[in-house]
């Protein structure tokens, strides 16, 4: 049954509520609040949950869950698994931090552009403010005092400071394309942010609030991340990918993608040190969750594609600068007392040791629960349901199938690992979809997929379902997938929704800049419009625009959508571009394409501030 509760507002919410209803609106300091009659409605019994990320109560009491489809936070008693309360935040949270002394948990929510700030009152969840942060909100931390926090802003390469009590930004701190996860040193000295669409970590220092470097190693997907105990190092998962053609020799010599476990300074600017997780014939897929047993003396994982937990000795485990790391460490993996592998199902993302060491929850998003492994006894030792439909749906089950890595050759990789999330990567990567081996090309997003046919960059695929064959049994390397299963990721895909665009306000509103943009984009000079047309800004068809290469086996490019631009790390077919600035003053300069005279430099501005609307 829905719950209605007693919630606080900030008065800025209060006040649209008043001046909507005709009472005229008086007000006060940013930094007051109003106790309001408000329902807050907790979904129904049998949606599912999806659990991305879980903390624990300082004295272990009870944990929370960040739950991401149902867009809500739970509340439970660890004793007995009782689900306390759950209130609903804004759409898509991505992650969950508490206050040092558990009176306050936060959570980001990426869709909304939102930092919620509840209170743990008892045995029950108020939400005490909600602030604004835009630009796909993901990772959070903490601040040691517990009244200011870092979050990651995906979309635009920052991570802000937050002032917890006003709800205030104060500090924009640049450090990187695709900031998602992050981590503050226990001293609360150091930020380590990973930053995926650079391929690598920064470390900001936040007294000066600035980024003191960026070790970049070419890696995608990273995960969540632990500092030391020491305020020395940073430990997070990632995928490598290495630039090889998609055969089975090179796959299962883990030539093409593999993952990695790595850890980086924060005390002074070295090479990362890694190992490869990937057991040959066995290898392991995109890990995620990273976490520490107090006593440092074990390091977890959790891979959400082959739906297991990694347990690790550190103190001898052979992290290394320079080495060969196609593999996982032959004496490690022969090792039972170093390394092994619990077998959890479902998806699990994040997770939180207990401290005993003895346990860790794990947030399983696909099973929608907390599982509470025990680490030493190798099994799963109780499961706490959170909530979900007693049978999946079809768009459920191809979901689970989009994220299963044991759907590809020896289990290395999922659809997910190429396509984040439904998006892209920073990579650019062979697949043998255009029939030519080593013709690298950047990742489409499958967004509204079936509103941009054809697909593939050379547009010759014409139908989606032999699209989806061709990539779990092509691509993937795996079995031959079913009619249903075929069916159940297109059903998925259909569902799948893009992150919203920061650049557009309210009402779907645009800068000055933008609209003047909008006027280059369709007039003659540029005449972007000719085959960036349509609600997707594509016409379907293949052009010639002078971008091709000798090793192409086709002609010309299928026109891509230009929906979330802004987004894109590597554009054009083959990633020569690294900004939207590189595409217009590049080999693909409107004046190249057209031949009707350059952009002058305001004209290219503003046509750069309108693709960032679109």
């Amino acid at each position: 049954m829905a719950s209605r509760r007693v919630r606080l507002i900030g008065v800025a919410s209060l006040a649209i509520v008043l001046a909507a209803a005709g009472f005229a609106v008086s007000w006060p300091g940013s930094a007051d609040k109003i106790a309001v009659a408000a329902p807050v409605e907790s979904p129904p019994a049998n949606m599912d949950r999806s659990p991305v990320d879980v903390v624990l109560a300082g004295d272990e009491r009870w944990l929370a869950t960040a739950n991401q489809t149902s867009h809500t936070v739970s509340l439970v008693r660890v004793a007995d698994g009782v689900v306390l309360d759950e209130v609903a935040v804004g759409e898509r949270p991505a992650a969950l931090a508490r206050t040092p002394d558990s009176r306050r948990l936060l959570v980001t929510s990426a869709y909304a552009g939102e930092l919620t700030v509840l209170e743990v009152a008892g045995d029950r969840l108020r939400v005490e403010r909600r602030i604004e942060i835009g630009y796909e909100p993901t990772g959070v931390a903490v601040a040691n005092d517990g009244q200011r926090a870092y979050v990651a802003r995906a979309s635009n390469g920052q991570v802000v400071e937050v002032e917890l009590q006003s709800g205030r930004i104060t500090h924009e701190i640049p450090v990187g394309r695709w900031p998602r996860y992050l981590a503050l040193s226990p001293d609360g000295t150091r930020l380590a942010v990973g930053v995926s669409g650079d391929r690598g970590v920064a470390v900001v220092d936040t007294a000066a609030r600035k980024m003191l470097y960026q070790e970049q190693f070419h890696g995608i997907n990273l995960g969540h991340m632990q500092v030391s105990r020491d305020n020395k190092q940073v430990y997070f998962p990632w995928a490598a990918y290495r630039h090889n053609a998609i055969t089975p020799q090179m796959i299962r010599l883990g030539w093409v993608l593999g993952s990695r476990l790595a850890r980086v300074r924060l005390d002074e600017e070295t090479r990362r040190e890694a190992i490869s997780l990937d057991v040959p014939g066995k290898a392991v897929a995109d890990p995620f969750g990273v976490g520490l047993t107090p006593d440092e003396k074990w390091l977890l994982t959790a891979a959400s594609g082959t739906q297991e937990l990694l347990v690790y000795r550190l103190e001898d485990l052979p992290l290394k600068p320079y080495a060969n790391l196609d593999l996982v460490d032959p004496a490690l993996a022969r090792n039972s007392n170093r390394f092994w592998r619990i077998p959890l199902g479902g998806r699990p993302m994040g997770m939180r040791v207990g401290a005993d060491g003895q346990f860790a929850y794990v947030a399983n998003y696909l099973d929608n629960s907390v599982q509470v492994v025990d680490i030493h006894g190798k099994e799963i030792a109780r499961r706490i349901f959170l909530g979900g439909p007693a049978e999946a749906s079809l768009a459920r089950r191809g979901e689970a199938i989009f994220y299963d890595g044991k759907r590809s050759l020896d289990q290395w990789y999922s659809c997910h690992t190429c396509h984040y999330e439904g998006g892209s990567n920073a990579e650019r990567m062979d697949t043998f979809n255009d029939g030519t081996p080593n013709t690298f090309k950047t990742v489409l997003p499958l967004y509204n997929l079936n509103d941009t046919a054809p697909w593939t960059w050379h547009g010759w695929q014409t139908d989606l379902r032999d699209a989806m064959r061709a990539s779990l049994s092509g691509t993937m390397l795996g079995p031959e997938p079913t009619d249903d299963d075929v069916e159940a990721v297109l059903t998925y895909l259909t569902h799948l929704k893009s992150p919203p665009n920061p650049h557009r306000g309210p009402k779907n509103t645009v800068s000055a800049a933008a609209q003047r943009g909008e006027q280059v984009f369709r007039g003659e000079k540029a005449n972007c419009i000719r085959c960036h047309a349509g609600p997707q800004f594509t016409d379907g068809k293949i052009h010639d625009v002078g971008l091709g290469a000798p090793t192409d086996r086709y002609d010309g490019y299928n026109t891509p959508s230009l929906r979330g631009v802004f987004r894109k790390v590597r554009l054009l077919h083959d990633g020569r571009a690294h900004s939207l600035e590189e595409v217009l003053a590049g080999d693909h300069n409107p004046e190249k394409v057209t031949g009707k005279g350059a952009l002058t430099p305001a004209e290219q501005s503003d046509l750069i501030e309108y693709l960032k609307t679109l």
